[in-house]
């Protein structure tokens, strides 16, 4: 339905636009900005009270105080309206939103973690997955601190907001004092307190201009403020403040100035980056436990932080409680799966690789539970490969799980067709992710269907091994590609 905004309605949604702009241009957890706004009556209301939340959600890094809030610095996850509940955290929470899936009601089905799997799902999440392109990159300080933040504000760890600050302006200080060694700082602090002005003569009548003399004049207590401001954008999180404040008995342009300096440096803007990135992994790493044992919309908030980077990283691989789901009636029925109907059963269309794998395996005592693993839902496993120069994500079609004595073994099994352009590179993904993740995992193979004299059968790559990785790595066509599969290939 297109809705027709009269003008007073279009005046507030640009002014609360406006507004929002500015405020996010100043704001810093120091240096919090207030926001009045009207909303007028009528269907503007819900567009301009859209867009307010979308400004909110937008930055990981922003927080929100109602002016009714009992706590002060209460992060903008955390609003609740005074009848209970949380107005923000419903809008992220991905269970309680509508079936992703479309089609009739006979076709669209919940399923529910099949009895007795307890084990196998404890299992399940110790692993983990990769979510490519889920969350726009952000600096890797911004990032430091908002964990940091929200690690105290979820109170896991009192200490992270003010242990994280202090480490910043440690950083800061250290990279200062080297351009002070260097005798790179005086010169570079000169261009930002003093302006070099020129005068020119002009003749009277002929219009030549000749210059006279040049001279330098010193910058404005003002100027100097907009450059520390805009040096603090470049930090993010208030932190030029936090460093200005903690030089708080030295002169307070000195200070300004070393952290504008500091901000137009790029090898010790990358330096910092680089420690922050460090600090991230370290208290990440430290507190995965504890972030899996929270609610779920505050434990996204997590995983976007995670995922803000420029190259995919790995985290836990969490399995809801339930899935949608969408099958015909008449579909045939599979066993072992690990989520079922409410009657206990797990029907699917099967291409007819993945049913001809899949009965390989079932045929298998070991094997006591599968999975298939859609495309492009947040449960996915999923794994990062390259082509054309860009990361993309692939989705593995079987996930199986084995009982192996007294541990579970869970494999990953790709059929995939060999004529499709991707084919390699796909391979190499596969090959990437075993290196890195194979100690987690059984078997990780790529099968495709092979046609000989006495019949067609499955002909499968071990890629969890040490010589298989290698030799994937430096293959670079489908047609080595091929080779590879005919040397090195087994029939299950």
């Amino acid at each position: 339905m297109k809705v027709t905004l009269f003008d007073f309605q279009k005046d507030a949604l640009h002014q609360l636009r406006d507004k929002l702009a500015a405020a996010r241009n100043f704001a810093s957890s120091d240096h919090p900005q207030a926001i009045a706004f009207s909303a007028p009556t009528g269907s503007g209301k819900t567009i301009i009270m859209t867009a307010l939340f979308e400004a909110i959600l937008d930055e990981p890094d922003d927080q929100l105080e109602w002016p009714t809030s009992r706590s002060p610095g209460r992060p903008k996850d955390d609003l609740a309206p005074s009848g209970g509940g949380s107005v923000v955290a419903s809008l992220n929470n991905i269970e309680d939103v509508p079936p992703s899936e479309t089609g009739s009601s006979r076709e669209l089905v919940v399923l529910k973690r099949r009895a007795g799997m307890e084990d196998v799902f404890a299992a399940l999440s110790e692993l983990v997955t990769y979510r490519v392109n889920a969350a726009r990159a952000q600096s890797h300080l911004r990032r430091f601190m908002a964990i940091a933040r929200h690690l105290t504000l979820d109170e896991i760890d009192d200490d992270a907001w003010d242990g994280a600050k202090g480490q910043i302006v440690e950083w800061m200080a250290a990279q200062i004092t080297a351009m002070k060694s260097a005798g790179t700082l005086e010169a570079a602090a000169q261009t930002i307190t003093h302006v070099g002005l020129r005068t020119l003569a002009v003749e009277h009548g002929t219009g030549v201009a000749e210059p006279e003399t040049d001279y330098r004049i010193e910058a404005s207590s003002l100027d100097i403020d907009r450059l520390f401001e805009e040096a603090g954008r470049v930090f993010g999180n208030g932190s030029h403040m936090t460093y200005w404040q903690a030089n708080a008995d030295r002169d307070a342009l000195d200070v300004k100035v070393e952290v504008i300096v500091l901000s137009r440096q790029p090898s010790a803007m990358a330096a910092l980056e680089s420690a922050a990135e460090q600090a991230f992994d370290a208290l990440y790493d430290t507190h995965k436990k504890a972030i899996a044992q929270i609610k779920e919309h505050r434990r996204v908030q997590y995983e976007k932080l995670r995922l803000a980077t420029a190259k995919p990283v790995e985290v836990p691989w969490h399995l809801p409680e339930s899935i949608d789901f969408k099958r015909l009636p008449t579909d045939p029925h599979w066993d072992r799966h690990l989520y079922v109907e409410s009657d206990g059963q797990f029907r699917a269309g099967l291409g007819t690789w993945e049913a001809g794998v899949l009965k390989e395996e079932l045929a298998k005592p070991e094997v006591i539970g599968w999975l298939r693993n859609l495309d492009r839902k947040p449960w996915s496993l999923e794994i990062p490969y390259e082509t054309g120069g860009e990361i993309r994500p692939m989705f593995p079609d079987l996930i199986i799980v084995r009982k192996d004595r007294d541990h579970f073994m869970v494999d990953i099994l790709e059929p995939h067709r060999p004529d499709l352009a991707d084919n390699f590179e796909k391979a190499i993904g596969l090959a990437r992710f075993a290196e890195r993740h194979g100690a987690l995992f059984g078997r990780i193979q790529l099968i495709r269907l092979h046609a000989v004299a006495a019949g067609a059968h499955f002909l499968r790559l071990e890629i969890n091994r040490a010589a298989t990785i290698r030799a994937l790595l430096r293959i670079g066509s489908n047609a080595q590609l091929d080779d590879l599969f005919l040397e090195m290939g087994t029939v299950a």
